[in-house]
């Protein structure tokens, strides 16, 4: 068997290119990889293309606004890339209004299905969401029972960083939470799936396969995070 299981944060990220695509779930304050993110944001790596729910910078904890800060995406897809309130301007909003960032908003639902598409092998769906809005300029559309859809299409990454409860040494792993939102579907969709595990990691089989939200054989690394969680409240640059 494979081992996959990576000592340090920085040594699970350290052959990230430039370039690359990347998925971060996070949903309601639980299922932040910020551990990896932090070590991303010490590893460099410039130009990527991120995918995220939003765009973070909602508390003092490294999230997806940390690696924007230190510019290290070109684009943004997310299903909230406005600021919750126009008197918090964000980082993320100065550089889009700039041009130093580029964002492509998806509706949160759709977002999530063309993540879970790119893991599931479908090719594309036709959805009502969006149908009559600016969303809809430059996409196929259909008449479908009498009402039109909307065609799109599925968004796969290079990477996805999870963040999960359990997980045993094949990959298997448990999640928490609102963990359960993001993580599973980002976790299929990549071509490598590199996680950040909150308790001990197990032996094979010792997660009672009731308990088994992804299937090990999606991911690729699993580090364990310290006790003292030495990068959960890292300072953003």
């Amino acid at each position: 068997m494979k081992n996959k299981v990576f000592q340090t944060f920085d040594e699970a990220v350290a052959d990230i290119p430039d370039g690359s695509t990347i998925m971060f779930p996070g949903f309601a304050g639980v299922g932040h990889p910020r551990n990896l993110m932090a070590a991303l944001l010490s590893q460099g790596a410039k130009n990527l293309t991120g995918v995220s729910n939003g765009s973070g910078g909602r508390d003092d904890q490294v999230d997806v606004a940390t690696l924007i800060n230190a510019h290290q995406f070109k684009k943004m897809i997310m299903a909230f890339t406005a600021s919750p309130h126009p008197s918090n301007v964000t980082v993320f909003d100065e550089m889009y209004q700039s041009g130093e960032i580029d964002a492509e908003l998806v509706p949160q639902g759709t977002l999530a299905e063309r993540i879970r598409a790119a893991g599931s092998g479908i090719g594309a769906f036709y959805t009502r969401t969006g149908v009559g809005t600016e969303m809809a300029e430059g996409k196929e559309s259909r008449i479908i029972d009498g009402k039109e859809y909307l065609l799109e299409y599925p968004i796969p990454a290079d990477y996805s960083f999870v963040r999960a409860l359990r997980a045993d040494e094949f990959g298997n792993l448990q999640f928490k939470l609102s963990q359960r939102n993001f993580n599973p579907i980002m976790g299929m969709a990549a071509k490598m799936t590199i996680v950040e595990v909150e308790e001990e990691i197990l032996k094979p089989g010792e997660i009672d396969p009731d308990n088994v939200h992804l299937s090990g054989v999606f991911v690729d690394r699993i580090v364990r995070i310290p006790e003292d969680g030495i990068w959960d409240k890292i300072n953003r640059r």
